[in-house]
């Protein structure tokens, strides 16, 4: 420490001040870097490499320059050359990930308010009658990264959300009941649609089926929200940015996929809404509700 603060007195106020906000601006690279990575595979990977520059950097710093070992300083640059070569290679998928989130980012969709609100109330009503009978869905809201790889592999379709569309493509036996359903803002733009499974290591020892490991897994390289409903227990879940919660009560999911949906339309729109569309059927002696 003391080489540092006399190298700092040496070069002066202005170079000083100069020299700490590099060192600022380093850190704050390395900030955001870790939040990008935070819960996933690459954090490890990256204090790991983090922690050899560090020390590397030290000891050439406070070592090599006050022996004079030329030849140490020059394998040296050689070994950082090879850790940037294996930590390209090892951050694949979160460079990857990075990649798509920079040059996929678009706006939500053209939908109004109205139809976003009509939207999230036909997931709810569908997610909550699936758990009842305990039928296994997995939904996934498209948000700004387009998932176009992933609907690909699936059976397009174009229709608007519908509760009795989504239980009937989910009902067990049908042809599109398998994987998943991605929705593009009021519309259902894909059935049957394979998605990547979360590493075993980013599941914390957490035994989980195939439809949460998709879930974490289509998390944890987009921006997407996804709705899993178990087949086993009925227990509805949530995931997003990789990170898994079980036991989502109704509320949760509403005030969840409000901010995910229907960005545009506040969380007491929706439910003044709803309130409007339970009160219609009443006025009229002829319908009952369903």
């Amino acid at each position: 420490m003391n080489a540092i603060f006399d190298y700092i007195y040496r070069i002066g106020f202005h170079e000083g001040l100069k020299f700490l906000f590099e060192l600022l601006l380093i850190g704050i690279v390395v900030y955001v870097v870790l939040s990008f990575l935070e819960g996933t595979r690459g954090e490890r990977l990256f204090r790991g490499v983090i922690s050899i520059i560090v020390v590397g950097t030290a000891i050439l710093f406070l070592v090599v320059k006050q022996f004079d070992l030329p030849r140490v300083a020059y394998l040296y640059k050689g070994f950082m050359i090879a850790i940037s070569i294996v930590a390209i290679a090892a951050f694949q998928p979160e460079i990857r990930r990075a990649l798509i989130r920079i040059g996929q980012a678009r706006f939500l969709s053209g939908s109004s308010p109205q139809q976003l609100s009509r939207s999230v109330e036909e997931i709810i009503n569908a997610v909550t009658q699936m758990a009842t009978v305990r039928m296994g869905a997995i939904i996934v809201i498209e948000q700004q990264v387009a998932l176009g790889e992933f609907i690909d592999t699936g059976v397009k379709l174009d229709s608007k959300v519908n509760a009795e569309l989504l239980k009937t493509i989910f009902y067990p036996g049908t042809a599109l009941h398998d994987m998943a359903v991605i929705i593009r803002g009021d519309r259902i733009v894909a059935a049957r649609v394979q998605l990547p499974l979360a590493e075993s290591g980013s599941l914390m020892g957490r035994q989980l089926g195939s439809r949460h490991r998709a879930a974490i897994g289509v998390t944890s390289s987009s921006d997407a929200t996804v709705i899993i409903v178990s087949e086993e227990t009925g227990i509805v879940s949530l995931a997003i940015n990789g990170s898994l919660t079980r036991n989502v009560s109704e509320a949760q999911l509403r005030r969840q996929l409000t901010t995910a949906v229907a960005e545009t339309s506040p969380l007491v729109d929706v439910d003044v809404d709803v309130d409007k569309r339970k009160e219609k059927p009443k006025s009229k002696s002829t319908r009952t509700d369903a």
